[in-house]
Formats: structure tokens, sequence, C-alpha cells
């Protein structure tokens, strides 16, 4: 902590010595008041450069009414103002020699606006292609019934591999933020949050394949930010939602949004509470040897989730702004899982099975605090935030395991084997940032800042078996398992604009220190490592219509957490996942382009590959039958992917997002100490339309087919999916009832195959696709801009932040 202190005393110490170089400070102030004197607070004011009536600077009057340029070089000048149900109005223009100046008060005559009868018709597109994102618009999709994850894997270039991690454009290692916070979760934890956040709570999702230097390096395949819904209006106001499905059990979910913005204070509470009734199947068909194993798992847990979120932000005055954040979420589950596994030789003939009962009480936590400030300074339009977050992640497992062998006859070979296992987990991540920019002018901004974060991960397994003497403790199957890590970052960007040019290059360093103990193996973990993290993107407006990006990163992928614990775990007799204490962290090259016409995508390109990736390797024993997945950093995996489409309108009542891309991906490395070289090209369709019909009715239907591909070692198969469905608009548009049904055909399951050394298994995994649901959702409160608090800052850095946790 001490190191902490003094290199955040140091940036600080940075930032006012950049403050003091810029010290010449001229300043251009005044007020803007109505016809009877009364202060005008919130009133945009535009200081205007002469003779060429270019816009120097903007920003809003304070409560008094007053506003202040500074560092204004000298030059002639005049302010104009306006403000919603006022004219417009300005200065005379003066004259700035060196000299603070004080412009005659502008007066704003009010208009007489009525309306209660102008209909604004504003449609956003469900995909917005920018320049170095894709920004997926969910309210404008019909998510009845939906998680999170599942509006995720609805994403141009997302899918999701077969334990729900989440593979953007064909790469794994994407990062995930919760309205611009980092949520550090990753494989489970990730999954079971996403799916106990319903789908209509999501306002926009943005997939950043190749984000800038200010980021975490961290993520191969980018950061998706995940925007939940929270309105900006004044006053009091809020929506509600209601909603049900059914696919083979029960799913009822609510939740309600509720917000509050007056004068310098923004607050907001959202509660979302859900059952979820549903299932899992697995089947594997493994060859061993001349022998076939055939097993079917089966997961059935029923979850009661609670998630909430609070904030408030307090605009101190125009410069200041301060913020609070708390978060949760709780999964508790009841899960019956049974397994099934049937034996046979190479004529075909059965020669028996185990069949394994396993019921689990689980539960997953997760507690997050947020403390932030941003401050505009005078120097060059300079602002400086800080950041300081606390994570929590808790889970906890009670579960027993009842074992039968059976012969070819189905009868119980000698007695049944009990276990029994109380497991718990946790993570504790403490992390403090600092950011700060500067704008030397129009056309060139300095970005800068630091980072420094804490995790500690720990797990404690404790396995006992059912003897004669009654439950005895099992150290074969008992661990506990410690990892402290360290993460310090730094980085400086420079972004300049020229005509029609903009180029933005930055550079992290990133020093990473951890290490770590597990009692049941003996194992010690400890590396210390620092790398250089470049980025560079480049923008090319070829004319008012035409775009031009393109973009190069380096990024990490560092291990998770779980995945270094060398402990195994078993599902079942014959299946176990095994922690890799040896795992390095990959990097990854990525280059990306894209060309478009009027917003309209026309190609995009993206090519990276992967050095040590981290993927999934299997073990299979043929003498004890049992296959260990364990994870593996693979020596080269390489990635291209095309695609073409964006929403258009086809008619004033049809509008059609459609994606067709290509890929390529090719896994070269030794596993097993055996040479590996697979690839393959690939290629989907996603089509998502909106038919708008007269009396606030409108239908919707999805589909997308994937061809097969390759996906580390897996080689999977082709799948496709059909969402229908319906909404119906009423009380003013207040209120929503949605219908839809969720893959018709029941298509949209994991199926693949691994081939490789002793290894032929077909791998399954499917799930409650198929649904009917139904949600009504509900906007309350005032609805309408109030004038006079229209806008709560002068910038609009911290208009976006009113949205951010």
């Amino acid at each position: 902590m001490m190191n902490l202190l003094i290199k955040s005393a140091l940036f600080v110490l940075l930032i006012f010595s950049l403050q003091t170089a810029f010290a010449q400070n001229i300043k251009v102030s005044g007020t803007v008041t109505d016809k009877s004197n009364k202060a005008l607070d919130y009133a945009s004011v535009a200081l205007i450069h002469l003779p060429d009536s270019a816009s120097v600077a903007l920003q809003v009057t304070n409560q008094h009414g007053l506003y202040e340029f500074s560092h204004v070089k000298s030059g002639r000048y005049l302010i104009k103002a306006l403000m919603m149900g006022y004219g417009k109005n300005q200065s005379a223009p003066f004259e700035v020699k060196g000299i603070t100046l004080k412009v005659p008060s502008i007066i704003l005559t009010d208009h007489a606006q009525n309306l209660k009868d102008v209909n604004i018709i504003s449609k956003m597109p469900v995909i917005d292609q920018k320049a170095d994102r894709v920004i997926v618009n969910v309210e404008q999709m019909n998510t009845a019934g939906d998680n999170a994850l599942e509006v995720i894997s609805r994403s141009p270039g997302v899918k999701l591999d077969k334990d729900d991690n989440i593979v953007l454009k064909g790469k794994k290692g994407i990062n995930v933020m919760i309205d611009g916070k980092m949520s550090y979760m990753t494989g489970m934890e990730l999954t079971t949050y996403l799916k106990s956040l319903p789908g209509s709570v999501l306002s926009k999702i943005e997939l950043i394949s190749n984000p800038p230097s200010s980021f975490d390096a961290a993520g191969t395949a980018g950061i998706i930010n995940i925007k939940l819904k929270r309105n900006k209006m004044q006053g009091f106001n809020g929506n509600m939602n209601l909603g049900g499905g059914y696919g083979r059990y029960e799913k009822v979910y609510a939740g309600t949004n509720l917000n509050y913005n007056i004068g310098k204070v923004s607050t907001y509470v959202r509660l979302n509470a859900g059952h979820y009734n549903s299932y899992n199947r697995l089947t594997l068909n493994r060859t061993i040897g001349d022998e076939q194993y055939n097993q079917l798992n089966f997961w059935h847990p029923v979850t009661n989730s609670l998630n909430y979120s609070t904030g408030a932000d307090y605009f101190i005055n125009a410069k200041h702004t301060l913020g609070l954040m708390v978060k949760g979420f709780t999964a508790p589950a009841e899960t019956k899982v049974n397994s099934n596994s049937v034996n046979y030789n190479a004529a075909g003939i059965k020669m028996g099975g185990t069949s394994m009962f396993n019921p689990q009480s689980n539960t997953e936590k997760n507690h997050a605090l947020n403390l932030n400030y941003r401050f505009k300074t005078d120097t060059l339009d300079g602002e400086l935030g800080f950041d300081a977050d606390y994570v929590r992640y808790d889970n906890s497992k009670n579960e027993t395991f009842t074992n039968n062998y059976l012969d070819a006859s189905d009868q119980l070979i000698g007695n049944p084997i009990d276990l029994r296992n109380k497991g718990m987990g946790n993570v504790s991540i403490y992390s403090i940032k600092a950011d700060y920019s500067l704008n030397f002018s129009k056309t060139l901004k300095m970005e800068t800042g630091w980072k420094s974060s804490w995790v500690k991960s720990q797990s404690d397994v404790r396995f006992d078996s059912l003897k004669t003497a009654g439950w005895i403790n099992d150290p074969r199957r008992t661990n506990a398992f410690l990892y402290n890590e360290n993460i310090n970052a730094g980085y400086l960007s420079l972004d300049q604009s020229f005509k029609n040019l903009q180029i933005k290059a930055g550079l992290r360093a990133e020093q990473t220190r951890g290490d770590g103990s597990s009692s049941g193996t003996n194992t010690l973990i400890d590396r210390k490592y620092w790398k250089l993290f470049p980025t560079v993107f480049i923008s090319l407006k070829l004319d008012s219509n035409n775009l031009v990006t393109a973009a190069y990163r380096k990024s990490i992928n560092r291990p998770s957490y779980s995945s270094l614990n060398p402990f195994t775990f078993y599902t079942d007799p014959y299946t176990a996942i095994q922690g890799n204490p040896l795992l390095q962290p990959s990097y990854a090259n990525s280059f990306e382009f894209n060309y478009s016409i009027k917003n309209f995508r026309v190609l995009t390109l993206s090519y990276s590959v992967s050095d040590g990736s981290i993927w999934e390797v299997v073990y299979q024993n043929n003498s004890t039958k049992e296959s260990i997945s364990r994870s593996e950093n693979l020596n080269r995996t390489t990635n291209f992917y095309m695609a073409t489409g964006s929403p258009i309108d086809v008619t004033k009542w049809w509008n059609n997002s459609t994606e067709v891309s290509v890929g390529y991906n090719r896994t070269e490395s030794a596993v097993q100490g055996n040479g590996y070289n697979a690839f393959s090209w690939n290629w989907s369709v996603m089509s998502d339309n909106t038919i708008t019909l007269p009396k606030n009715y409108s239908l919707t239907m999805y589909g997308y087919y994937d061809s097969p591909s390759i996906s580390g070692l897996f080689r999977r198969l082709g799948s496709y999916q059909l969402n229908v469905g319906a909404k119906k608009s009423f009380w003013n548009k207040n209120a929503t009832f949605a219908l839809k049904v969720n893959d018709i055909f029941n298509t949209n399951k994991f199926r693949a195959n691994l081939e490789y050394n002793n290894i032929k298994t077909y791998w399954q995994n499917e799930w409650e696709s198929r649904r009917i649901n139904l949600s009504f959702t509900y906007k309350f409160g005032n609805m309408k801009i109030k004038t006079a608090r229209s806008r709560q800052t002068g910038t609009g850095d911290e208009e976006n932040r009113v949205g951010k946790n």
C-alpha cells in the first residue's frame, strides 16, 4: 500500500505540474438572465471566434446564471446563448487582449411553447455501427422472457461455447463491463449473473472488439459493455416489468427501475427478482479402445435470484461531480443431478454401467461498491477522474453423491458408494484508478492514467466418504486453494485530428504479480512479469457519406483464478475438471478494418493471432475410463472474420437487420506430446425483422444459422434457431405487452466432436431453448423534460456519466 500511495502522489503531482505548465489563464465570464433579471441556470453558452464564427468552447450556466471560459486566446469574440423555452440571443462583439473580461448580461426572452400536440417520431436502429464499436439498442428488440446472456448471444458476431462462455468474432477471452465498470467476472460466475438478469432491463450492448489504451489490456476478444436502463428525465419516474415463460418448466420474473433526478442530485434504484426452473442435458458418446461408453447427464436446477443496484450522482458545480454506486446479486439454487452411463464391448453387447444421483444446494453471491469523482480543470479543458472499487464474490455448495455400479443385467454390484461435499469459495477485489485528459487544441487530445488492483481468491473443498464407522474425511478429494494477484498499469494516448483524418495511438504498461498454493497437491504458484500493449486507431472520412476505420491492438488473456487450482473436481464417476497451475497468460495481436456508407456497414475485416491461447484439453485414461478436462496453453490459434450487413428500412413498416459473415479458424499446437493442426472455413447468417402494424402492434422474427466450425480442439457442428414474437403498446405507449416463442424447432444446441490421440467423443449439450414467454412493461412518473433542468452539467462526458455506475 505504501508503494501505491507514493505512485498516486506522484501521479497527482504530475497532473498539477501539467496545469502549472499552462498557467496563463485569460478568462471571459458573464451571466444569462430572463427579462425580469432572474438568473437562468443550465442555459447553453457558446464562445464564438470572429470573423470565422467558429465555436471555440461550449458550457452551461450554473445555478446563478454564471458562465466562465478559461484560457481564452487573444482575438475577437462574441457570446451566443440559448435555452429550451426561450429565444436565442448574443452579446456584442468584444476584444480579448491579455486581461480577464466580463461580458454584459445576456437577456433571453421566454417563448410560450405548447408541445402537447407535437409527436416526435424517431426510431433508433437495432444495430448501430460506429467507428470504434457496434451498438445493439436492446430497447428496440422483443426481449420477452430472455435473460441477458440470451440477448447478448443475438448480437452481431457473438456466439456461445459449450459452457456458455461468450465468443466474439471467433475469439475467446472477452471482458464484460456493466455500465462502464469492469465486472471482474469470468466463467461460471459471469454466466450465472447474466442468466439471472432479465433481458428487459438492458438498454444497450456495446461490442468493442479493439478497446483503446485507457481500457485494461485483458480480453483478447475485446470488451462487451452492458448498459442497463436508467431514465435521465427530471423529477420522479421509472418503469416496471413482469413476465413469465414455459418450456419444460416454469419461469417467472419481475423488476422495477426507479429514478429521481432533481437539481444537482441524480439517484436511481434497480431491483429484479426471478424464479427459474430449467434443465441441461449433456450427452457424451465416447469410444475407448474397442469399447463404447454412452453417458447421459441431466441437471435440473431451480434458481431464485435477486439483482439490485442503487446509486447517486451529486453535481457539486459545473466542475465537480461525485458519484456512489452499490450493487449485487444472489442466486441460491436447488439442483438435482442424475448421471447414467452404459458401456458396450466391440461386438455391441452391453457390459454394464453406472448411475449417480447428486442433489446440490448452491448459492452464488456478488456485492460491489464504487466511489467516483470527476473534476474539470481550468487547464486546456482538462478532466481528472478517480474511481475506487470493491467487489466480493462468494459461492457455497452442499452436495451428496450416491454412485451405483451395475452389471449387464442392471443389477447392483456391491454397495452404493456415498460421498458428500461441503465447499466454499470467494474472491475479493480492490481497485483504484485515476484518469486525466487534456485538450491541447481542438484537434489534439491527450489521455493518461494509472490503475492498481488487488485480488484474493480462495476455495475450500471438503469431501467425506460414508464408511461403516460413519462419515470419514477423504483426503484425496479435500483441498484448500489460495491465490493472490496484484496488477499495476499506466497508459498514455494521443488523439490527433486533421481535416478528414483522425489518428489515435496509445501505449499501456501492465505489471502482474501473483502467488498461490494448494494444500491438496502441495503446489506453489509464483509469477512476476510486465508487458507493453500498444494500440493504434485510424479513421478516414472519404467524403460526407463514406467512412473507413482501421485498428490494431495487442492484448493479454490471463488464466481465471479457478483454472489455476490443480485440484480435480469430479462431476460424475467418469468425468472430472482439473486446474492447471502451470497455465500462462496468452497474448493476441488483433487487426480490424471497417468500411461504411451512411452508417451502413459494407465490410468488416478482423484478423487475430493468439500465442499460448487457453483452451480445454481432455485427457482420457483407457484403463479407468475417466476423462479429465484440463485448461492448457495451445501454441497458436488464428481467427479471420469478414462480415457485411446493417439495419435498413425495407419499407416504412418493415425494418430488417441482416448480417452475413465468413470465418476462418485454425488451431496449431502440440497436444499431449503429439502435433495437432485443424482448420476450417465457416459461415453464418443472422436476420432480425420488425414489422410495424396499425394501432401500435408489431411483429418480430429473428433467426440465425451457423455452419460447422473449429473451436479450440472441438469440431463444432452446425446449428440454427428461429424466434417469432408480437408486441402491443397502449396507454399512450407507456405500457407494452409482448409475446414471444423462442427456438420454435428446438434446434439451438451445442454439438461437437473431439478427435485427437486416444480421444474420440461426440458431445451434445442442450437446454430449455424452446420456450413461450409473455411480458408486461409499464413506464410511469414524469416523462417530460423540464426547461430549466434539461441538462445537469456542461459536458457530454458528465451527461454520459448519468447512465454509468
